[in-house]
């Protein structure tokens, strides 16, 4: 087993280092403003299997600032899911949206949705599963404290945090896999085509509805050969050529 575990390592360490260096030059054809090197290197991160927020972030910008508008918000897209809480990729991602055709005003939901959804999307999955873990530790390790405690201030003390870490602990699990569930449910893809028609059957001679342009969002409800079946946000649908989206 060891040998196995030292060979792995023995095969993976020079691909991660190699990754981290075409990175560093990724980053500095960019800090150069040799944008179209920046995309070229952070594609073949990219390539190598490596992924991470900041990665598709950097690839986003590059290609912000070749006015690549699909392409710098399907980038910006993917960094908000392993990031979905960072500001700075929700505003890079506004400013990239704003460079899209086609204005979509989304169908109003209640308050309380707005907000149960805000406070849901602040972290991840594995982030709401990492304060889960966390707060059933603390809970763990308080409630022994208090068990053994002898003084009843401090069980008080005790019994009350870990009550309130039990808490936390199990809303972050729900959340989890609310997020799991909205992820797997849910399938978003973005349009590349630099204008394609929507129309009302998966066919050619379909009736056409309307058009969509380069960098929309679209959500995915159906797969028929060739075409795909989406939602936009203002509740309408229709079908489009699979060939004119990218999925996220």
């Amino acid at each position: 087993m060891k040998r196995i575990f030292f060979l792995f390592l023995l095969i993976c360490a020079p691909m991660m280092g190699q990754s981290n260096a075409l990175f560093e030059k990724a980053n500095e054809a960019y800090n150069d403003g040799d944008y179209p090197e920046a995309v070229s290197r952070y594609t073949e991160v990219l390539k190598n299997g490596e992924e991470s927020a900041e990665l598709y972030f950097n690839l986003g910008n590059a290609h912000y600032k070749l006015n690549h508008i699909a392409e710098s918000i399907y980038n910006y897209e993917k960094a908000l899911l392993l990031d979905p809480g960072d500001k700075t990729i929700q505003n890079n991602l506004e400013f990239a949206n704003n460079m899209v055709v086609d204005d979509i005003k989304a169908v109003p939901k209640s308050g309380l949705s707005n907000f149960i959804n805000g406070i849901i999307g602040v972290f991840s999955f594995n982030g709401w599963a990492w304060i889960a873990i966390i707060g059933a530790t603390i809970f763990a390790i308080l409630f022994l404290l208090y068990y053994f405690s002898l003084g009843s201030k401090w069980k008080r003390l005790f019994f009350t945090i870990s009550i309130t870490a039990v808490v936390i602990a199990f809303i972050s699990l729900i959340f989890a896999f609310h997020l799991k569930n909205v992820t797997e449910n849910n399938e978003f893809a973005i349009v590349f085509a630099e204008e394609v028609a929507v129309r009302n059957e998966p066919n050619p001679r379909g009736n056409e509805l309307f058009l969509l342009h380069e960098g929309t969002k679209v959500q995915i409800l159906n797969t028929f050969q060739d075409w795909v079946q989406l939602e936009l946000e203002n509740g309408s649908t229709g079908w489009m050529l699979e060939s004119a989206v990218k999925f996220l």
